[in-house]
């Protein structure tokens, strides 16, 4: 076995939590079973790894093996990557073709091999129809970087794409071309969506996230006992009322199951600065200002969600905020109408 394909198996192998190995070397399904209970997992990480590395000298592994275990590694644990979509469009007049992902597979391939010199290409079939293509990009000059991918998840029969950042920028438009040119469309826009979760963008994308809103039934809010306290009775039904409407409006508006998960939304500000009064140093700056706001969180949209009910902010929360999943939008750009 070469020892650049060594080398980069045995860097795989170290990148994967250790209770995610034995897992991942399954579905690899390169290393028999019988010999993978030969593996102490008992041993520190590096030894497991040396382990799994000669194992693969044994069976002479290429590096098409090694890139596939790559694939595997990052479809299990895909939250290793900016995910950006994107959409491409057919023409209007233009009919739906039957898909064939081999044939798919095959024009990406070539196309992109046709306008790049050195560049490795590898494909994984996965869950729902998807399959995941990963791309090791080189020059002319050089063989390709197999350190520096590119991941492309695409849902066949539909013009969804969603797309790894390339630290490669130059290479966008070829890329950009065997997609359209293998799945049969005219054009491709990057959309204002991203995260580091795959699954989130998808449920966004596909709208699979449950959007029946208005079939819920309102539990009444139970106050605790204030047998002993001294309270005005029209005060804790105000209370109780208030409550019930915070809660209603936020089912109304998040709806009643766990929200997408996006870790950050951006909002680039391009607005003029509004005064009644005329005096004053900003009053006659015909300018837009220019800033950036950006919300974050581990979950953002169940973080806005909480935010009405734990009396932080105002029920209804702003269409700017809560139309994330409704605009497959987290980066906006706000302007003056």
């Amino acid at each position: 076995m070469d020892e650049i394909v060594s080398e980069f198996i045995r860097r795989t192998i170290l990148k994967i939590p250790v209770a995610e190995i034995l897992k991942i070397l399954r579905i690899w399904n390169f290393i028999p079973e019988s010999q993978l209970k030969t593996i102490n997992f008992q041993k520190f990480k590096e030894d497991v790894c040396q382990q799994v590395v000669e194992l693969c000298k044994k069976k002479r592994a290429s590096m098409e093996e090694a890139a596939i275990l790559d694939i595997i590694y990052h479809q299990t644990c895909q939250i290793k990557k900016i995910w950006i979509v994107y959409k491409m469009t057919k023409t209007p007049d233009e009919e739906v073709d039957l898909f064939d992902m081999e044939e798919f597979k095959d024009t990406f391939k070539k196309v992109l091999q046709r306008a790049l010199k050195n560049v490795h290409i590898s494909f994984r079939d996965y869950e729902d129809n998807a399959v995941w293509i990963r791309i090791a990009w080189g020059t002319p000059y050089m063989q390709p970087n197999q350190y520096k991918t590119t991941y492309v998840v695409y849902y066949s029969q539909t013009p969804f794409v969603f797309i790894s950042h390339c630290r490669v920028k130059k290479y966008i438009p070829e890329l950009w071309q065997a997609l359209m040119t293998a799945g049969n469309y005219h054009k491709i826009r990057q959309m204002e969506l991203r995260s580091l979760y795959l699954d989130s963008l998808k449920s966004i994308v596909f709208k699979q996230y449950n959007q029946d809103f208005q079939t819920y039934c309102l539990t009444p809010l139970q106050e605790g006992n204030t047998e002993n306290e001294i309270v005005d009775p029209r005060i804790i039904n105000e209370n109780v009322k208030e409550k019930e409407r915070i809660q209603r409006v936020t089912r109304e508006t998040f709806g009643d199951y766990v929200q997408p998960r996006i870790e950050f939304a951006q909002y680039k500000l391009e607005t003029k600065f509004k005064i009644d009064s005329k005096n004053g140093i900003l009053a006659e700056r015909e300018e837009p200002f220019r800033c950036l706001v950006k919300f974050s969180s581990p979950h953002l949209l169940e973080a806005l969600k909480s935010l009405a009910p734990a009396g932080i902010a105002d029920a209804p929360l702003s269409s700017l905020l809560t139309c994330i999943p409704h605009k497959a939008m987290n980066y906006f750009t706000i302007r003056e109408k």
